[in-house]
């Protein structure tokens, strides 16, 4: 595609390299730009508007337009722009917030260790574990053991965790120590002949004889998103996590609640492990931590997680780990308000409300010839395209169906995600009404039919 000299399109792609991209393609199609935002919706350099239907990057819980957060971005800046944590010094903003993540969250955690983002918080966690059983006197007691199909950042350590081959290609990750069991999606991965019970049962199992084969003395610790986001938007089946945690004690390994999509009241609960079960004893947080206004991550661990952290002091003096913007003023400021937006407005009970609305239009959509399954809980959701309804067999990668999918609700004014397995991704701001979900599911109902059209049977 040609663009006008010196234009924005055409210095992007002079200039710019781009993060989860077909850099390939790209120097074809060229960027879609974007300046300002209103509520749900975004709008392009030409002025249209769009539905963000997937909080831009599953972080935009409070629109793109909340004035509260940018006073208090202004604000914080206007009374001291930065400063750092380390070396006994201390920002306000990040003590305020750090003193409101310990009270209201729900799991017992004692500390709060700030980061930029939430790669960098499991990143964070994988050196925390690690330094953990050195302090313990269990040097060997290191591996952690994820999903397939997870997602959990992409540094070296968090793309390790990840469960996803495009975060592995040419990259040579995952590094040794990192260990994936099956993704516990039932709709691809149950047996023909299995019940749910049965199939959580066989992923226990499958779980115990890896940690039985590998040593559980050699186990440190188990990641698990609540809800799987970016591997596919997968629920997970009933009874799960309530038979993985026992074993996971028995076993004295750690449980790492990744709620970096699923926090702050996107399932429904506050966090993704309230409304799943989940007793973590240590949580990455993130994303909409602050609403996507600033950057900013969080890993929260128990009292006595810290305990041996500080007598890793007293034997070698400096906890060596942090970075120059962990707890930086300005995100921490943005991001205490948007917690104090979430109460004042009763978010919680705001997504209790209409996700119900929300669910039924998605639920409906797996009525379509093309929708294989649609899944999700709270806000957020899915529909996985398939060929073959029953058989349960996707459409060749090489077709691009969901992508064709996504392009086709731009179209309609509506801004969506497309993962693995030609999933259709939905994730829309938590202050979204119910007439802007059936909006929302109207346009992508179109743009399903538009492409029934096209790859059906009279396609």
């Amino acid at each position: 595609m040609k663009h006008t000299v010196n234009s924005p399109q055409a210095r992007d792609l002079r200039s710019h390299l781009h993060p989860f991209t077909n850099l390939a393609a790209h120097a074809e199609v060229g960027p879609s730009i974007f300046t300002r935002g209103e509520g749900i919706h975004v709008f392009d350099d030409s002025g249209r508007g769009y539905i963000e239907g997937l909080a831009g990057l599953w972080c935009a819980s409070l629109g793109f337009s909340e004035d509260r957060l940018v006073d208090a971005a202004m604000r914080q800046m206007k009374a001291l722009p930065f400063y750092h944590n380390f070396a006994h010094k201390a920002v306000e903003p990040a003590i305020d917030l750090a003193d409101y993540l310990v009270d209201k969250v729900a799991a017992p955690m004692g500390k709060v260790f700030f980061t930029n983002s939430g790669s960098e918080a499991n990143d964070t966690q994988v050196k925390l574990v690690r330094y953990y059983n050195n302090i313990l006197g269990r040097p060997q007691k290191k591996k952690i053991i994820a999903r397939r199909g997870a997602y959990h950042g992409i540094t070296l350590a968090a793309a390790s965790l990840t469960g996803l081959q495009y975060s592995h290609n040419a990259f040579d990750v995952p590094l040794p120590g990192f260990l994936h069991v099956t993704c516990p999606h039932a709709y691809h991965f149950a047996r023909d002949d299995e019940s749910e019970a049965e199939f959580v049962a066989r992923l226990v199992s499958e779980l115990e004889q890896l940690i039985e084969t590998e040593g559980p003395e050699t186990i440190a610790a188990f990641i698990a998103e609540p809800v799987m986001g970016a591997g596919g938007v997968f629920p997970p089946p009933r009874g799960y996590f309530e038979a993985i945690q026992p074993l996971l004690r028995q076993h004295d390994i750690l449980f790492i609640a990744d709620e970096v999509i699923t926090g702050f009241y996107r399932t429904g609960g506050m966090l993704g492990s309230d409304t799943c079960g989940i007793r973590p004893d240590t949580i990455s947080m993130a994303k909409a931590l602050s609403g996507g206004y600033q950057p900013i991550g969080a890993v929260m661990i128990t009292d006595e997680i810290h305990e041996a952290l500080v007598e890793g002091s007293r034997r070698f003096g400096l906890f060596g780990h942090g970075f120059t913007y962990s707890g930086h003023p300005v995100p921490a400021a943005v991001a205490l308000e948007t917690q104090r937006i979430y109460d004042a407005d009763a978010t919680g009970a705001h997504v209790g409300a209409i996700s119900p609305r929300f669910q039924a239009r998605l639920r409906a959509l797996g009525r379509h010839p093309l929708v294989g399954e649609a899944r999700g809980v709270g806000l957020i959701g899915a529909v996985e395209l398939v060929e073959d309804k029953a058989a349960r067999r996707n459409f060749d990668p090489g077709r691009k169906v969901g992508a064709w999918v996504v392009q086709a609700a731009m179209e309609r004014g509506l801004i969506l995600r497309a993962l693995m397995n030609d999933t259709v991704a939905i994730c829309p701001p938590l202050i979204i009404t119910e007439a802007q979900i059936d909006e929302l599911f109207d346009a992508l109902s179109a743009a399903l039919d538009d492409a029934l059209a096209v790859f059906g049977p009279k396609g």
